[in-house]
């Protein structure tokens, strides 16, 4: 465990001394959403969006595959200069039909904010909590590399929304920005081997609330520096007392709590950029879950990256209105951290991640990708192979992934 928290607190240790691309305070307002966010729209209901597709080749698998991987419709209102209406309709891979899972369609935010005063306000519906760094910032402009980080596709389960009421605000007298928030619980009936928290989510649909949540942040900025360190701690069973006790489960408000942990840094300047970030995860009634639902789940798993970007186009003088930023990251992770008793352990979930690439941003608000994923795991574990198939290829600890995609914002 030393050895992991080790990796972890280097990998945020070394993003000190790198430069890091951040959203400050005196951000420029990229899209209507934002201009509404900011108060500043031109209409009472504004229209914007944003989307992505891409193209990748897996050369183990010797398969390629390509998808409209989302198209998201804004939707926002401002009923007067307190109240306003924010929502997002996404529609995943293109299409949904009965003839199978291909797509989704989903909303992944609708809540009203009602401001306060000048620093701080209110969100109450569906709404993306402030954890990690891709949760609240996730356009395809604002982030380097066609997928978003592993890190925080499985550690964090971004994008991440969920029902609730949070409180933001910023400091009078310094630099910080905080927020503190309440919101349904996750449900560990959903959690599946191999995908972390993520199928655990409500995201607003007949969401439990016999077991609810809390998560807060914390965002200091300091000349070209943005620190922010946030955590999480709620219940994840939404079964009544009666279901529960069937399941020799605790019940309650609070019961079988996962808690989660992350701090990030970001830094930049000129033509450099880069970013880091580390996260634990721990869920010590792991084995009272997998008693109850044969899931295979992990007590605790961890997550970090690096990220360096040079933005070849850029001036040391003055921004520039194109962008052609060759970056780096690396990436550790490990899903299956500490197992319990009764779990099996999976080499597979102990990955690293290398991403190489381009990122070609025209305008501000259009990108072209392209990166190459090197992937290293452990090894598989044959009492996990079950039924395989004739035509499975054998299991390769080392692949490549070849990326290139576009996205856009407005």
């Amino acid at each position: 465990m030393r050895k992991k928290l080790a990796a972890i607190a280097f990998l945020i240790t070394v993003a000190g001394s790198l430069h890091a691309q951040v959203r400050t305070p005196a951000q420029q307002l990229l899209t209507n959403e934002d201009s509404l966010q900011a108060g500043r729209s031109g209409s009472r209901t504004v229209v914007s969006g944003y989307g992505s597709a891409f193209y990748q080749r897996d050369f183990n698998d010797q398969k390629a595959a390509i998808t409209l991987e989302r198209a998201v419709l804004f939707v926002g209102h401002q009923f007067n200069s307190k109240i306003s209406f924010f929502s997002e309709l996404e529609i995943e891979n293109a299409k949904v039909s009965g003839e199978g899972s291909g797509g989704e369609v989903a909303m992944e935010q609708a809540y009203l904010k009602f401001n306060l005063n000048s620093r701080q306000y209110i969100t109450a519906g569906l709404f993306i909590p402030r954890i990690g760094i891709l949760n609240e910032n996730h356009l395809p402009v604002n982030f380097n590399g066609v997928e978003r980080p592993m890190v925080e596709q499985l550690v964090i389960p971004s994008t991440w929304r969920e029902l609730g009421v949070g409180f933001y605000g910023r400091s009078k007298t310094l630099p910080l920005n905080y927020s503190v928030a309440v919101v349904n619980g996750l449900s560990s009936a959903g959690f599946e081997h191999g995908s972390g928290l993520r199928e655990g989510r409500f995201e607003g649909s007949n969401a439990s609330a016999n077991n609810l949540a809390i998560t807060a942040a914390l965002q200091y900025y300091y000349k070209d520096f943005t620190f922010q360190v946030s955590g999480y701690a709620g219940g994840t069973n939404g079964q009544n007392k009666r279901a529960s006790d069937s399941l020799n489960l605790n019940s309650g408000i609070a019961a079988l709590p996962v808690y989660i942990g992350e701090a990030n840094i970001q830094w930049s300047r000129n033509k450099f950029s880069a970013k880091a970030i580390g996260v634990y995860v721990s869920f010590p009634d792991a084995p009272d879950i997998n008693k109850a639902y044969a899931n295979n789940i992990s007590s605790s798993m961890y997550g970090a990256y690096a990220e360096l970007a040079y933005n070849i186009l850029g001036s040391s003088s003055k921004p520039s209105k194109q962008q052609l930023n060759i970056f780096g990251r690396y990436e550790l992770l490990d899903l299956n951290a500490s197992i319990p008793g009764n779990a099996i352990y999976d080499g597979t979930e102990k990955q690293q991640h290398i991403i190489l690439g381009l990122c070609y941003l025209p305008i501000r608000n259009v990108v072209i990708k392209t990166d190459v994923r090197l992937l290293h795991t452990g090894a598989e574990n044959p009492s996990l192979v079950i039924n395989p198939s004739p035509v499975r290829i054998p299991y390769k600890q080392n692949n490549q992934f070849l990326n290139i995609g576009i996205g856009y914002s407005f």
